[in-house]
């Protein structure tokens, strides 16, 4: 497996990763001394993180219309300092 220095692997970077990512992987050095290898992901695809979905729960639960005003007087006071319904 190929070796580079830390200089060459930072000056390089773009380059090494994309032979890496096709399939040639190497190690990289400081001071002669391997510290890790580098290879390219089994499958890229996975690798990405799951897209989440909007509007998954739409339609099975409710939100108040009144929902901003909940217990308004009592977050007031929390804000002032007040004791709970004070």
């Amino acid at each position: 497996m190929r070796q580079v220095n830390m200089h060459d692997a930072k000056t390089h970077l773009s380059r090494l990763v994309e032979e890496a990512a096709a399939g040639e992987a190497f190690v990289i050095c400081k001071a002669g001394r391997p510290m890790v290898r580098v290879t390219a992901l089994d499958d890229a695809s996975n690798a990405a993180p799951k897209r989440r979905r909007l509007g998954l729960l739409q339609g099975q639960c409710a939100v108040p219309d009144d929902f901003d005003r909940i217990a308004a007087a009592e977050i007031a006071n929390l804000f002032e300092g007040l004791q709970p319904g004070g």
